[in-house]
């Protein structure tokens, strides 16, 4: 019996409910056809139905569809019922589709035949994705639900990986509006080993787009003005979707001015007119520009700004050598860090500005051809140097601040812009400094005299030792010739020794005039008695002697016991003079004898006082 004669069966009891105690067996039994007929009629029925076995795969048509249920007619005498749920995957699915069925059972306990199309696709699904892959055919898939970095699609009832970079040529923000969604696929990967199957709907976007770009390149011309909508946003620039070929706007052609990052001009999805910069037919990248499809402002600068007008404007860029000012949109100077201040020291334009800053500035060049131009903000004061010699003459005493050591002097900060050079030898009257480092501090205040100007050259002469009358005025009466002072010894080398002597001053020693009455050599903070040999005013220097000390007092001895002994012998030869009269041959032997003696004695002295 087949479903259309079950419908009428139940149609015409409806008909007759309310007929009571009515034998609907009977009545249907009580026919026109004996039971003979009847059996070779069934026989007749049967002969036109398709045989049906069970667990195979067969072919029917869609006869019925309801909101739960799709009817199916395989040829045998009763449809098949299969949920509509094994069919979500064909949202277009309606009578007279072609439909592969497995069967399950000829019939169940109703007499119903029992279908399946999820089986029929899953035995015949590996096939058909093999098929499609070396085919590149497109197929279609449902999208289940989403799995990490992609959506899982069933594609012939098998569960498919659709990665999240292959739905679409865009990225993806919100991957759930996929979900539930019946697409179409391409399989682009199959592992035969695990039975994994990767699909991509990008695939075929691609395609479309990859002949649509060769429609559009083929199209371009450069200076042609599109409308396009920004697709991406990046460091370097913006791409643009120009309705199916991508451009990119590089950061430099946004705008005129600077840009930091392109979230600056640009957002997401928003439409612009762009012109064509450039295009490669073969690579198909097409280079695009925004900012000139406006007018370039040094164009529209005002005609008539010149040099040595004032200007305000940002600081937009700075490095070491100087900063980048922004005075208009597009129009920028450079201050080089030279003209950023009087001073001569070697600085960095970091000491002076950042990034942001609004200046005021002198335009110093400007050249509209170039579009240069260059700018200046000391300007803006006095060039301390105009007017030196008023405000620091010489002889004029100010205080400064160390800036640098060099091997011959200290370099000083008066003001900005006015520096001097303090010589060593000018730094202390007394000390005998080797290095500056030795003096001061780097950031130290120190006072200063003006010793001399150099306008032409923007040098000062100064000095510190100035500031003190020369004290060798003095020490010239003190530490005369043969005079004789405590010292102590704070240093020795081979040439000789330092002498720290009173009021701070220092003499010298040589290495002979170092040796003690007892033969020793002094030795280092050895406090001892020093003979000043020698006095140089102009040479700052003294010389002295620890020996001298003791060997002066001994020739001073030696010279008073010969001139005693002179005495006595010139007093013996008067004596023997004024009697010589009187003496025997053999007195005046004994005379001679003496003589010679003590003219023998006097060579000796005289020799012992040369030495």
């Amino acid at each position: 019996m087949t479903m259309n004669d079950e419908m009428a069966k139940e149609a015409l009891k409806n008909q007759n409910a309310g007929i009571p105690d009515f034998d609907w067996t009977s009545y249907a039994d009580d026919h026109a056809y004996d039971q003979n007929q009847r059996k070779e009629l069934e026989k007749v029925y049967d002969q036109t139905l398709s045989t049906v076995a069970e667990n195979e795969v067969v072919e029917g048509a869609v006869v019925a569809i309801t909101k739960r249920e799709v009817f199916v007619n395989i040829g045998y005498k009763s449809e098949g019922v299969i949920s509509i749920n094994e069919f979500r995957y064909n949202p277009d699915l309606k009578v007279g589709d072609k439909v592969e069925v497995y069967v399950e059972s000829s019939e169940d306990k109703k007499g119903q035949l029992v279908l399946s199309h999820k089986k029929a696709r899953v035995m015949r699904s590996w096939e058909r994705v093999n098929e499609a892959f070396d085919k590149n055919e497109i197929i279609k898939g449902y999208i289940k639900c989403r799995t990490k970095g992609g959506m899982i699609v069933d594609v012939f009832g098998i569960e498919a990986f659709l990665p999240g970079s292959q739905i679409d040529v865009k990225p993806i923000r919100d991957y759930d509006v996929f979900v539930g969604k019946v697409m179409e696929f391409k399989v682009v990967k199959i592992n035969h080993e695990y039975k994994n199957v990767v699909v991509s709907h990008k695939a075929l976007i691609e395609e479309e787009l990859e002949q649509q770009k060769k429609d559009i390149i083929a199209k371009l011309e450069k200076g042609q003005v599109l409308e396009g909508t920004v697709k991406n946003i990046t460091s370097y620039g913006v791409f643009i979707d120009l309705g199916g070929v991508d451009g990119l706007i590089h950061i430099t052609d946004l705008s005129w001015g600077r840009v930091n990052h392109p979230e600056e001009v640009v957002q997401l999805d928003q439409k612009l007119n762009v012109v064509i910069l450039d295009f490669d037919d073969d690579k198909k990248r097409i280079a695009l520009g925004l900012k000139q499809l406006t007018p370039h402002p040094w164009d529209s600068l005002d005609p008539n700004l010149k040099v040595g007008d004032k200007v305000k404007g940002k600081v937009v860029v700075i490095a070491d050598y100087g900063a980048f000012v922004e005075i208009a949109p597009g129009v920028e100077g450079l201050i080089h860090v030279s003209e950023m201040s009087w001073s001569q020291h070697l600085r960095s334009a970091q000491e002076f500005l950042k990034v942001g800053d609004e200046v005021e500035a002198v335009i110093l060049t400007l050249d509209r051809e170039e579009r240069k131009m260059s700018l200046g903000i000391k300007q803006l004061k006095p060039d301390p140097w105009t007017s030196i010699e008023e405000k620091y003459p010489v002889n004029s005493k100010h205080k400064a601040k160390v800036r640098n050591f060099t091997t011959f002097g200290v370099f000083v900060e008066l003001e900005e812009g006015v520096d001097g050079l303090i010589h060593i030898s000018d730094l202390s009257w007394t000390k005998k400094i080797k290095h500056p480092a030795e003096f001061t501090n780097i950031g130290d205040e120190i006072e200063v005299v003006v010793l001399e100007i150099d306008k032409e050259n923007r040098r000062l002469s100064l000095g510190h030792k100035q500031l003190e009358e020369n004290p060798w005025d003095v020490f010239e009466t003190i530490f005369t010739v043969d005079s004789v002072h405590e010292g102590t010894i704070v240093e020795i080398f081979d040439k000789g020794a330092v002498i720290a002597l009173p009021y701070g001053v220092e003499g010298f020693a040589t290495p002979k005039h170092l040796v003690k009455e007892d033969g020793s050599t002094a030795k280092v903070d050895e406090k001892l008695a020093f003979k000043v040999l020698e006095f140089n005013k102009s040479a700052k220097r003294i010389i002295v002697s620890h020996s001298r000390t003791f060997e002066d007092e001994k020739k001073v001895e030696e010279k008073a016991e010969k001139k005693s002994k002179a005495s006595s012998a010139q007093k013996v030869v008067k004596k023997l003079n004024s009697n010589i009269e009187k003496t025997t041959l053999g007195d005046i032997s004994e005379l001679q004898a003496l003589k010679s003696e003590l003219e023998a004695n006097q060579k000796k002295s005289d020799s012992k006082s040369e030495e």
